[in-house]
C-alpha cells in the first residue's frame, strides 16, 4: 500500500509524536516557519510541505515538522502542535500535492506536481532557520509544468 520511503516518514513522524507526550520535558525550541505556496500563478491548498534536516534525522531527539496549505496558499509548520514551528536549523523543504478522498477523508493519490518537489537531495527549496527568529518565507513558486 505504502513505499519504503513513505513508511519511513510514518515511523519518524510518530517517533517524533510520541517523544512529545508527556509534558514536553524531552521537546526542542521551535521557531516559527509560514510562507504562501504558489503553483502555476495561483494559491494552491492542501499541498504537504515536509521539513527536512539536512543533517538528518537527530537520533536522540527526532522531531518531524510539516504542515499543509490552506485555500489560501498559506502555511504555519508544525512540528509537536499545530503552527508551533521548527527547531533551529537548515532545512530543506519537499511538497506533494494529493487529494483528499471525500468517503474516508484519507490524503494521498497521484502528486499534482508530477513528484518534481518530492525528493529532499534534489529540492533547491531551502530555509535556515534561527534561534529565536520567526522565519516568513514568503511566496514559493512551484510549477506542475
Amino acid at each position: 500500500m505504502f513505499d519504503h520511503k513513505t513508511r519511513m516518514w510514518c515511523a519518524a513522524f510518530l517517533v517524533g509524536l510520541l517523544s512529545g507526550c508527556g509534558g514536553g520535558e524531552n521537546r526542542k525550541a521551535t521557531f516559527p516557519v509560514t510562507g504562501v505556496v504558489i503553483v502555476n500563478g495561483q494559491p494552491a491548498e492542501a499541498v504537504r510541505i515536509t521539513l527536512n534536516d539536512v543533517k538528518g534525522m537527530d537520533p536522540n531527539q527526532p522531531t518531524y515538522s510539516e504542515t499543509f496549505s490552506d485555500k489560501d496558499g498559506k502555511f504555519s509548520v508544525s512540528t509537536y502542535e499545530k503552527g508551533d514551528g521548527v527547531p533551529e536549523g537548515e532545512y530543506t523543504l519537499t511538497f506533494y500535492w494529493g487529494t483528499i478522498n471525500p468517503l474516508n477523508m484519507q490524503y494521498g493519490g497521484e502528486d499534482k506536481l508530477k513528484q518534481k518537489y518530492t525528493d529532499p537531495a534534489t529540492s533547491k527549496i531551502k530555509v535556515k532557520v534561527e534561534k529565536g527568529k520567526p522565519t516568513d518565507m514568503g511566496r514559493i513558486e512551484l510549477s506542475t509544468k
